[in-house]
This record gives C-alpha cells, structure tokens and sequence, in this order.
C-alpha cells in the first residue's frame, strides 16, 4: 500500500472519530511514519503507534505554551501485519483510539484489560 493510501487510511479514521475527540484533539498533530526506528522499538517489536506529550491528567499550567502532543501512525509496522484491507482499516483505527487514549491518561494496562492493549 502506498504512502498516500495508507494515510487516507488514516485520514477515513480520524473523520469518524466522535465530536467531542476531534474538539479534544484540537492542540494535537497526527503525523504518519514508514516506521518508529529502533531507538522506540519495545522488546524487539515495532510500534504500531507512539503519543508523544503530556498526558490531559499530568497537566499543569507550566504547560500552557509546550509545542504540540504529537501522535505518530507507523505505516511499515501496520504493512507488515499483512491484513486485508478492512481489517488494516480496524487495525489502524484501533492504533489511533489507543494513542488519543494515552493523551487522555488512559494507561498501557488499563488498555490491555478493556481490549484495546
């Protein structure tokens, strides 16, 4: 898949993503990546997906002014799985809701134990 499919992938969901996250979402860049490198890989697994800020509940007003929280898509990593088309859409959808999930403080664990880890 091209770079430009996948990130229309990406784009399809975002634009489904509820009101209320994209007005959450309003301070936050959604970048798309080949893949993470291998100073972010975790225990010989490539990332699917990576948040990068200040979590909402660790937040404080020496914030105010930061650059912006940045959630990366890895496209490589989600390739790699060699889903067909509808399920790498699902897959790529469920990478972004568990990034926008750590920006809220939503932790790895807590993820794991509701599905969404």
């Amino acid at each position: 898949m091209s770079p430009a499919d996948f990130e229309a992938l990406v784009q399809h969901a975002v634009d489904h993503l509820p009101g209320w996250v994209h007005d959450a979402l309003e301070h936050i860049e959604i970048v798309v990546m080949d893949e993470a490198g291998p100073d972010l890989e975790e225990e010989g697994e490539q990332l699917l997906g990576l948040y990068v800020g200040v979590p909402l509940t660790e937040r404080s007003v020496e914030d105010v002014g930061e650059l912006p929280d940045i959630i990366y898509i890895f496209r490589q990593p989600h390739l790699a799985l060699q889903l067909p088309e509808p399920a790498l859409r699902e897959e790529v959808a469920k990478t972004l809701v568990h990034e926008i999930a750590h920006y809220f403080g939503i932790e790895d664990e807590h993820l794991e134990r509701i599905g969404w880890g």
